[in-house]
């Protein structure tokens, strides 16, 4: 995307993560505790099976050895209404959504990879929750905004998509590896919204390993990316211990054909979807929270996978995925850091540090690169840069970990 038209979207959105969830006048907020989850190797307990609508908090406690994952997932057990990825063993995150009466699911998954453990029924009673309160106005714009640059993006990627895979399939190899971080810069600043979508997130952008991992064909952008820059024959996978030879071998054109035609309709379906009544019906229930976890969503994607190197194992583009993540993740504060703001002396605090947290990566970055220009391969960034990274996404995630129970207080 060139600077222009990245200045004209941020204009008018950002992104965010699909989650079932309303506005709330902050009287309504829900005045109880938060419900306590302890993830371990093979439970996800919640401490309660019911909630009212409004405001529900859940506490994550990962017991595990692994890294976590948490998941409120809707009544067909697919679409995720809310997440809180990378939570170190030891340690703590809290999940935060406004919840519509319903049926759901919670789950967690230690690794990161599988189908997850502990899966459980949990039910929302009550009232629908309507957005309501003097900056009602403003909420319901600032999901206006959100939807508008959603279809933005997606209306870029598709021809984008249709570009990039007619060269790869032509053979034009060249042109396709260097249409590959660029392309996916449009999908990586609103990842979340296919994520939310069941399997469409991992036919699009699953990695090898965790293809394997969970027993699914291995198809979309990484796939294509393996082709385009194939690996010595010694070359070990992202794991760091398959051998990337093992049950591959580069696509025949057919192949080639066959993985770029599924790209193509997969990203349709991407499109068609939040070209619907159904996304923005979707948007219109969950507000401005869902927002705020999509800030909070688009940063876990840095922390979980483009800090380590892993996400584009093949092309070392990581860091381009890096800061389309972030600048999704800015967007979506952006529609949001007036309503924290206006929460008193705490809200003012939290968006300084908020503010301060993105000014920093932002600059860390730009010492490597930028979208327009491109940024260095990923083995360039040594160790040391690698840590100062994860400091300065830990730096901003802790305050922005605090955003969406701030906007509903």
């Amino acid at each position: 995307m060139n600077s222009t038209r990245l200045l004209a979207a941020t204009a008018v959105a950002g992104a965010a993560v699909l989650a079932l969830s309303g506005c709330v006048a902050k009287a309504d907020a829900a005045a109880g505790g938060a419900l306590a989850v302890t993830s371990t190797a093979d439970d996800c307990a919640v401490s309660a099976s019911t909630a009212p609508s409004g405001t529900v908090a859940f506490d994550i406690a990962n017991k595990s050895d692994q890294v976590t994952e948490f998941y409120l997932l809707a009544s067909d057990g697919l679409r995720i209404v809310g997440e809180v990825e990378n939570v170190a063993p030891g340690a703590s995150r809290t999940l935060t959504v406004v919840a519509q009466p319903g049926d759901y699911f919670t789950l967690c998954k230690p690794g990161m990879v599988g189908d997850g453990v502990g899966k459980k029924s949990f039910t929302v009673t009550g009232d629908a929750v309507a957005v309501e309160g003097p900056d009602a106005e403003q909420k319901k714009q600032a999901v206006d905004l959100y939807a508008a640059f959603v279809k933005d993006q997606t209306g870029q990627l598709l021809p984008a998509v249709q570009s990039f895979t007619a060269a790869y399939e032509s053979g034009d190899d060249a042109i396709a590896r260097e249409q590959f971080p660029r392309v996916r810069a449009f999908y990586e600043r609103i990842e979340p919204i296919a994520e939310a979508l069941g399997d469409l997130d991992p036919r699009i952008d699953y990695r090898e390993v965790d293809a394997v991992a969970e027993g699914l064909e291995w198809t979309g952008f990484h796939r294509i990316e393996k082709d385009l820059w194939v690996p010595a024959q010694d070359a070990l996978n992202a794991d760091g211990e398959t051998p990337a030879w093992k049950d591959w071998a580069p696509s025949t054109p057919a192949e080639r054909a066959t993985y770029g035609d599924k790209l193509i309709a997969d990203t349709q379906e991407l499109y068609d979807y939040v070209h619907s009544d159904t996304f923005t019906q979707t948007l219109e229930d969950q507000g401005v929270a869902g927002i705020s976890n999509g800030a909070i969503a688009l940063l876990d994607e840095v922390a979980t996978g483009k800090i380590s190197g892993e996400e584009d194992w093949w092309s070392g583009t990581d860091l381009n995925d890096f800061a389309a993540n972030v600048e999704g993740s800015k967007m979506a504060f952006s529609l949001v850091r007036d309503f924290a703001e206006s929460k008193g002396d705490k809200g003012a605090e939290l968006v300084t540090r908020i503010d301060a947290g993105y000014a920093d990566l932002e600059a860390a970055l730009a010492k490597y690169g930028s979208l327009d220009a491109g940024f260095v391969p990923y083995s360039q960034v040594t160790e040391a840069d690698k840590r100062e990274l994860t400091d300065l996404i830990n730096a901003l995630a802790e305050p922005l970990s605090q955003l969406t129970v701030t906007i509903l207080e």
